[in-house]
């Protein structure tokens, strides 16, 4: 299998957050990652709305403790950067609580600086 996988990069706590889910929600995420760095979308990945197109995806699982959710982009090149893990908490509906989007959107923004210094070295060396 030719490498084309695109490495997977953990944005502020996500990875610890991640690994504090169910186990069988773990494997789902870590599905859904996996397939997300080989070019592939998992059916579950949806896009989430207010990010400015389809490069910000949401994996929802439920599990018996609660709904779960990963939020992933494949927005640059570079990697598939992590951005959050949680579970949601909040009875009012499907929508992400807004404390989640805000936590989202920081992490974007690190993520977007991320790229730009991955670059910067390419172009460097």
């Amino acid at each position: 299998m030719a490498s084309t996988e695109r490495p997977l990069e953990w944005i502020g706590s996500s990875y610890k957050d991640l690994m504090a889910l169910p186990a069988a929600v773990r494997r789902f995420f870590g599905y859904a990652l996996s397939l997300a760095q080989a070019g592939d979308q998992h059916d579950a990945a949806k896009v989430l709305t207010g990010f400015g197109g389809a490069g910000v995806l949401e994996v929802v699982e439920y599990d018996r403790s609660g709904t779960y959710r990963a939020v992933y982009t494949v927005k640059f090149e570079e990697a598939v950067f992590v951005l959050h893990c949680f579970q949601k908490k909040s009875k009012r509906g499907i929508a992400t609580p807004k404390e989640d989007i805000a936590i989202i959107r920081a992490r974007l923004k690190v993520a977007e600086a991320l790229t730009k210094d991955l670059r910067h070295e390419k172009t460097s060396h």
